[in-house]
């Protein structure tokens, strides 16, 4: 029962438990969404965009995944549902000191340093603070600066918004998912207007017919252009 040397193996030594789970640091995970493209996994660098659901790209990552023809593109999933991004309008951070930083190795990093600030209220943009962009004009502020400010021009460049225009930026999974549903809706809108891109006014000048009878009224398909519904009469 001994080893070699006389010792007795302990119980823990000869019976494998089950495997301890690695905690994931919720802390660096989140702080790495706002430093690293979802897409391509690299360090964020000028010039950066943003999806519909509040994600951070580098716009040529964005582009190279466009140019890609291949079969198997590398995390598709993060951009399928794409169909247009906005480059964001971001203030600097005086404090960030980018690769600087660690350069020689013997320095501490300090994770939550954020590369970018709100120019309202310098709230640091690291995933402690919520943040947003306007899809109006790109410029970006912490949730605070919105709400403790109400104003319906652009704090930044000045220019006009509406509340459906601000999109939360590396929101919760419940705050993606009213940003997903919103996006859908939004889309599903835009094809509609383009498959009956018409109007009574414009008909009943070709066929006043129509203004007694509105039931006549053609509907065409999304696919279909309008050009070819006049024909129909």
């Amino acid at each position: 029962m001994g080893c070699d040397g006389g010792t007795i193996p302990k119980r823990h030594e000869l019976v494998k438990g089950p495997k301890k789970v690695e905690k994931v640091d919720k802390n660096a995970e989140l702080a790495a969404k706002w430093k690293y493209c979802a897409l391509s996994q690299e360090k964020l660098r000028r010039p950066i965009v943003a999806c519909e659901l509040g994600r951070l790209y580098n716009k040529d990552a964005i582009i190279e995944y466009l140019l890609d023809k291949s079969a198997e593109r590398p995390n598709a999933e993060a951009v399928a549902h794409i169909r247009g991004t906005r480059e964001l309008n971001l203030t600097d951070n005086p404090e960030w000191e980018g690769e600087r930083r660690n350069a020689k190795g013997d320095r501490y990093e300090d994770i939550h340093c954020g590369m970018f600030i709100c120019p309202v209220v310098g709230l640091e943009m690291n995933g402690k603070h919520r943040f947003c962009y306007l899809q109006t004009c790109g410029c970006v502020f912490s949730d605070r600066a919105l709400k403790e400010v109400k104003t319906e021009i652009c704090h930044k460049c000045g220019d006009p918004f509406k509340d459906e225009d601000i999109i939360v930026l590396n929101g919760t999974k419940e705050e993606v998912d009213k940003l997903r549903e919103k996006m859908e809706e939004k889309r599903a809108k835009a094809k509609t207007k383009v498959g009956f891109n018409y109007d009574m006014e414009t008909f009943s000048q070709l066929h006043p017919c129509l203004l007694h009878y509105p039931q006549w009224l053609p509907q065409p398909s999304p696919l279909q252009p309008v050009t070819q519904t006049l024909l129909w009469f």
